[in-house]
């Protein structure tokens, strides 16, 4: 795994919209600094760090860079109830479900 996605992936999910500016501007630069396309396991590690609501569009940004993986991003551990908006993947019952913006797997 590269060095910025590890960076990226490191510092946890994304913040929410009580975050400061610049918080949420430094992970928006930290997912600029990352270069397309992504691999698959980057995607998965980068489908770990959604956050409760869409971080201001960054969350949009992160799901664009996953999109760039070469397969479907795989089930992971589902860390808790869904964030009430923003995007949302299905970790689902071990068959991996294509990445759509409206949350829908079909």
């Amino acid at each position: 795994m590269r060095p910025e996605v590890q960076t990226f992936v490191a510092d946890g999910r994304l913040p929410d919209w009580d975050a400061s500016e610049d918080e949420i501007d430094r992970r928006e630069r930290q997912l600029t600094a990352i270069s397309r396309p992504v691999t698959s396991e980057e995607a998965a590690a980068l489908a770990t760090c959604f956050g409760p609501d869409d971080c201001y569009g960054v969350a949009w940004t992160l799901v664009r860079l996953i999109e760039t993986a070469p397969n479907p991003v795989p089930p992971w551990e589902d860390p808790g109830p869904e964030p009430a908006t923003g995007p949302r993947f299905c970790a689902g019952d071990g068959a991996a479900a294509p990445l759509r913006l409206d949350g829908s797997t079909k």
